[in-house]
């Protein structure tokens, strides 16, 4: 469960903001999230900040990029505001989770009612990582 930052990837980061909530790695195609330990991840306070910055540096809309979430450490989402994420036009290309316990599970279950399309879970960041890479290289209708 090592940080993207201590790990094989980060030579592939084209750039990385962080927070006081936590980190996010973009890469070609590909966005990593890294929420620090005990925050209540909300639209307001994180996700519209969040989403503007990768939005800026990609110069893109998001429809062809691939979000996952990597839960190294145990925080909370606000699953309703999944809808105000797609009031404001948002979409992606795939939605991951990483999880390395239970309780990532339940919470990526609940949050996958309020997401339009599958939400894709992962044991390790590697498979995730390789499953962004080959969505990168098909057009996903979903």
């Amino acid at each position: 469960m090592l940080s993207i930052k201590h790990s094989n990837l980060y030579s592939e980061v084209l750039k990385e903001l962080n927070y006081k909530f936590g980190d996010v790695f973009i890469f070609d195609g590909f966005v990593i999230s890294e929420v620090k330990e005990g925050e209540s991840y909300s639209w307001e306070d994180h996700g519209k900040l969040t989403v503007k910055d990768v939005i800026d540096f990609t110069k893109t809309d998001g429809t062809d990029l691939v979000y996952i979430s990597h839960r190294i450490n145990s925080y909370s989402v606000v699953p309703m505001d999944w809808l105000k994420f797609y009031k404001h036009s948002l979409d992606l290309k795939g939605y991951g989770i990483v999880s390395y316990n239970n309780v990532s599970s339940v919470n990526s279950a609940i949050e996958n009612i309020f997401f339009k399309k599958k939400i894709k879970r992962f044991t390790t960041i590697e498979s995730a990582v390789q499953w962004a890479k080959n969505m990168k290289l098909v057009d996903v209708k979903d």
